[in-house]
């Protein structure tokens, strides 16, 4: 049984993907569940993150964002049995790469995967959809009638973001990083009460936005990176299609909250001045907030299990890309990992 790892280069950032033979999973105990992989979803690793968490290993499995088939229970397990379809997110700290046939998992990260939705749908909406959750909910309190920007709106994660924001009835505002994605985003349904075209580097984001609003500025931003300094000081590939952060700030309503995707954000006194002047928050959206916190499992397996939900009534329609078979993950891991991807690319076994 073969599964994909990484190995991070010693001297530097590079990281090399292989297949590696498995042993056989061992016997399934107390709450661990074994799990027939049919589909799994590709996201980009955060290598730095593992480091800190001093998570290092020679060999790190990949994939995490899974759906299948329960074959086999622990003696513990409550809550599936043998047959059960489900859906989850493996922990960060997960010896058994998604890219598998099968995996050992525990029930906490897994909830039941309803009938309508497909094996692909479930596992490329996972966690895009707890993101979208998190970010919109837990750290901005989403509710109807706010004003929401989600910059980048095309991408897997904008995608979901914007149909639970039309969903719980925000008006939103969105930014396209190309001409496709500026008809793209058009074509929804709710549809977007702005599109904001950055592709050529001179849309005025603040100002496209306090227009929208008529000057009162926005409820909630959801950004997808930021710039931090100036153009002649940022690297060239933050300097097209991101927003400085005084734009962000300036745009931002009174009481509004930014929650921000960029983990080194810097905040200098006459920024954060002005947030306290609108009484604004910022927020830091981590990927990993709920693998890190135990006491938070209940909330979790919550998100989780409304994911599942508003894919099965069609709230949530992921943009996916065409399912890929198993040995072509390597090659298409490479390019998800250098962020060269848009829609999500998903494996199916």
């Amino acid at each position: 049984m073969k599964g994909l790892y990484f190995q991070q280069s010693s001297t530097s950032e590079e990281i090399t993907f292989v297949f590696q033979e498995r042993e056989n999973l061992p016997v399934t105990e107390d709450n661990y569940v074994k799990l027939q992989v049919k589909a799994c979803a590709l996201s980009q690793i955060n290598t730095k993150l593992l480091t800190e968490m001093k998570m290092e290993k020679d060999f790190f499995p990949v994939g995490r964002e899974v759906a299948g088939i329960v074959l086999d229970v622990g003696s513990k397990v409550s809550f599936f049995q043998p047959g059960d379809e489900v859906a989850g997110i493996l922990p960060l700290d997960s010896e058994d790469p998604g890219l598998c046939e099968a995996v050992r998992v525990h029930e906490h990260y897994l909830v039941h995967k309803p009938e309508k939705v497909t094996w692909t749908e479930a596992a490329g909406t996972v966690r895009d959809g707890v993101r979208a959750y998190t970010a919109l909910h837990y750290l901005s309190h989403l509710s109807p009638g706010k004003s929401v920007l989600i910059m980048d709106g095309a991408s897997a994660l904008g995608t979901i973001a914007i149909q639970l924001a039309h969903h719980r009835g925000a008006k939103v505002i969105s930014t396209a990083c190309s001409l496709e994605d500026k008809q793209c985003l058009e074509r929804c349904r709710p549809s977007i009460a702005r599109v904001i075209d950055v592709s050529n580097g001179k849309a005025q984001v603040a100002e496209s936005c306090l227009e929208e609003t008529g000057g009162l500025g926005v409820d909630i931003v959801l950004d997808a990176g930021v710039r931090l300094y100036s153009k002649d000081d940022e690297p060239a590939v933050k300097l097209q299609l991101l927003p400085h952060k005084h734009d962000i700030i300036t745009l931002l309503g009174v009481g509004g909250h930014w929650v921000t995707t960029e983990e080194n954000l810097q905040l200098d006194p006459p920024d954060s001045h002005c947030l306290f002047l609108k009484g604004a928050t910022v927020a830091f959206l981590n990927d990993e907030v709920w693998n890190l916190s135990n006491v938070q499992q209940g909330k979790y397996l919550c998100i989780l299990k409304d994911v599942m939900e508003k894919l099965s009534t069609g709230v949530f329609r992921p943009q996916l890309d065409e399912p890929i078979p198993l040995y072509e993950a390597k090659v298409t891991m490479e390019v998800v990992q250098k962020n060269q991807g848009r829609k999500k690319q998903v494996v199916q076994f």
